[in-house]
């Protein structure tokens, strides 16, 4: 053929050599696709002259050269490769962590989670994107749990004898944060343990914070019993006088009678662990004198503790002295009463001498054995104040007035008591 006629391409014998001929190693990219375009668009895609493009898949990123040309060297005009994207590494949540499954390469997800007692807030998990970048990690694990508490089992006390209340103790109770185990405050609403509880119910809490202020509260009784027994009543005729509450475990109730009463049954009851009363039931009945006694030591053990005789003696019941003390006496016998005493009056010279306790008549020869007993004259006028003791107290050799008397009786250690209990009752003249 002529080469001047312009069919043939090429006028270089060279040139013929390397047409349509693959030239360059052939394009192979893992993790992509190549697109190629030839110079007059021959079969192979990798002829001299030859320009590539390559596109990296999705999750993976380009390294090298994105455009290569095949040159006469029979190399690419540049390296290429396609690896996988890969995100920074994620920010570990304090009191936590997370686990990935693939690293931090393209398409891993990680999956946040907390430490013991510790709640997880925010994404619960994130995946690697194409972006080079995370989809979430704004994790953060955080302490909302209460602590773990309990209180103390109900406490119950009774009290001891002669107590309304009674001393009741605990141990504070231990609790721990279910995170950190740490707690900053512990409150009790209550009465501290070791206090003394009065009788009933009584509640009390504690409070307890951690230092996320999560805060548990847990209630518990103290129940304090007080061991009764049935209210004593106060006796006719008589007065009770009780210490404690007058009807508790220990507590004491002493009778007493009034002045012309002697008591019966016990003189003091206590109220036993058994909730009944100690002794006997206690009554006020009207004082009873034998004056049909042999001796005027017996007539006189009759009052012995339970009242004060004042005896008149006069020679004949027409005594001036006599009849002015008796018109003073009748005019204060509630006094008399008061103060518990009983007048005995001796009349007459024997044998004619008589007697009298108010209106019952004492034999002579027992009058007589009084005069002699207390050393009282037969024959002029004289009074002898004995206390419940039979104590002589005082004597006299003339008339004095009840006032007198009373003012006497009321220094008695004895009566000074008796003033008082008898005040509480209501007593008086």
């Amino acid at each position: 053929n002529d080469s001047s006629s312009g069919y043939w391409p090429y006028t270089d014998d060279e040139d013929v050599r390397y047409t349509g001929v693959p030239w360059c190693a052939p394009v192979k990219i893992k993790h992509g696709h190549v697109s190629c375009q030839t110079p007059r668009g021959e079969r192979y895609k990798n002829v001299l002259g030859t320009r590539c493009k390559i596109r990296c898949k999705t999750g993976y990123e380009m390294h090298g050269s994105s455009e290569i040309l095949c040159m006469a060297s029979k190399q690419w005009s540049g390296n290429y490769a396609c690896r996988e994207v890969r995100c920074p590494k994620l920010a570990m949540p304090s009191n936590g962590g997370y686990k990935c499954s693939d690293g931090s390469y393209f398409n891993s997800r990680c999956q946040f989670f907390c430490s013991p007692g510790y709640t997880l807030r925010g994404d619960h998990s994130a995946t690697c994107q194409s972006s080079r970048t995370w989809s979430g990690g704004n994790s953060v694990c955080v302490d909302v749990d209460p602590p773990i508490f309990k209180c103390p089992n109900i406490k119950e006390k009774t009290a001891e004898p002669g107590k309304l209340t009674a001393k009741v103790t605990w141990d504070t109770p231990e609790g721990k944060d279910t995170a950190d185990g740490i707690l900053t405050d512990v409150i009790l609403k209550g009465k501290p343990s070791g206090s003394h509880f009065p009788e009933g119910n009584h509640k009390l809490s504690y409070t307890v914070f951690d230092r996320a202020e999560n805060k548990a509260t847990c209630r518990f009784n103290v129940r304090v019993r007080v061991r009764r027994c049935t209210p004593l009543s106060v006796p006719d005729n008589g007065w009770m006088k009780c210490d404690s509450a007058g009807d508790n475990y220990g507590a004491t109730c002493e009778f007493r009678c009034l002045g012309g009463y002697e008591l019966r049954g016990s003189a003091a009851r206590v109220c036993q662990f058994n909730m009944e009363w100690s002794g006997l039931e206690t009554s006020c009945a009207p004082m009873n004198i034998n004056v049909g006694v042999r001796s005027a030591a017996a007539l006189l053990d009759q009052f012995y503790e339970k009242r004060r005789v004042l005896i008149i003696s006069a020679p004949s019941a027409a005594n001036h002295y006599y009849r002015f003390q008796m018109t003073n006496l009748q005019h204060a016998q509630c006094g008399l009463d008061l103060r518990h005493v009983t007048v005995i009056e001796l009349v007459g010279v024997y044998p004619a001498q008589i007697g009298r306790i108010r209106h019952r008549l004492i034999p002579p020869g027992l009058a007589l054995q009084l005069r002699l007993l207390l050393q009282l004259s037969q024959n002029s006028f004289s009074m002898v104040l004995l206390d419940k003791q039979g104590v002589d107290k005082q004597r006299y050799t003339f008339p004095i007035t009840a006032a007198e008397i009373f003012t006497t009786i009321d220094t008695f250690p004895l009566r000074t008591e008796e003033a008082i209990l008898q005040k509480e009752a209501g007593q008086s003249c």
